[in-house]
C-alpha cells in the first residue's frame, strides 16, 4: 500500500523549518518558501542567493525599493526569470561557495538544502536583525520585534562579492554597492 502522504525531500524539511522560525518576518518567510518553490522547480540541488534575491524582489517592498524600482528593477527581475529558464542551467552542477567556505563543509548552524552562501547569508541576516534591535533598544527606541527583514538578507547576501546573487546583479548592469549602501 502506497502512503498517502508523499515523502517529504531535505529540501522541503528544511524549509518547513525555515518557514516557521520566529526569527523571520512575514515577508521574509514567505521570500525563502518562494526560493525554495524555484530551486525545486528549476531542479536545482540546492537554494542559493540567486534564488533568495529573486524571491526577495517579488515579495518585500522594501527590497525592490533598494532598486528604485522602475527601469533598473524591470531589467534586474527580467535577468532573473532568463537565469532561472536557462541561464542557470551551468549552477545546477555546482555548489555555490565563495572559497571562503569549503564546498561541503561542517560549517556550523549550515542549513540543510542551501548553499553555503545562503546559509551563512540566514545567519547573518538574523545576526544584522539582533545587532538592530540591540541598538534601537540602546537609543531609548525600544527593541524591534526581533526578526530578520527581507533587508536584512538582501544586506547579507550583497556583502558576498563571490555569490551567485552578486554576480546576477553585475550581470543585469545594476550598482552593487548601491543597494547595499541604501540597505
Amino acid at each position: 500500500m502506497r502512503p498517502r502522504i508523499p515523502r517529504q525531500s531535505a529540501l522541503d524539511r528544511t524549509a518547513h523549518a525555515l518557514d516557521d522560525d520566529a526569527g523571520l518576518s512575514a515577508e521574509l518567510a514567505a521570500a525563502v518558501a518562494g526560493a525554495r518553490r524555484r530551486a525545486v522547480r528549476d531542479g536545482d540541488r540546492q537554494i542559493d542567493t540567486a534564488h533568495l534575491l529573486h524571491s526577495l524582489l517579488e515579495h518585500d517592498p522594501e527590497v525592490r525599493a533598494a532598486f528604485d524600482d522602475g527601469p533598473r528593477l524591470a531589467r534586474l527581475l527580467g535577468y532573473l526569470v532568463q537565469r532561472s529558464i536557462g541561464y542557470g542551467l551551468r549552477w545546477q552542477t555546482g555548489v555555490e561557495d565563495s572559497g571562503a567556505l569549503p564546498v561541503v563543509p561542517a560549517v556550523p548552524d549550515a542549513v540543510e538544502g542551501f548553499s553555503p552562501l545562503a546559509s551563512a547569508a540566514m545567519r547573518r541576516a538574523r545576526e544584522r536583525a539582533a545587532g538592530r534591535d540591540r541598538l534601537d533598544a540602546a537609543d531609548g527606541r525600544g527593541g524591534g520585534d526581533g526578526r530578520a527583514h527581507g533587508i536584512d538578507l538582501l544586506a547579507a547576501i550583497v556583502a558576498d562579492p563571490q555569490s551567485r546573487a552578486v554576480e546576477v546583479l553585475t550581470r543585469a548592469g545594476v550598482d552593487v554597492p548601491a543597494p547595499n549602501s541604501r540597505v
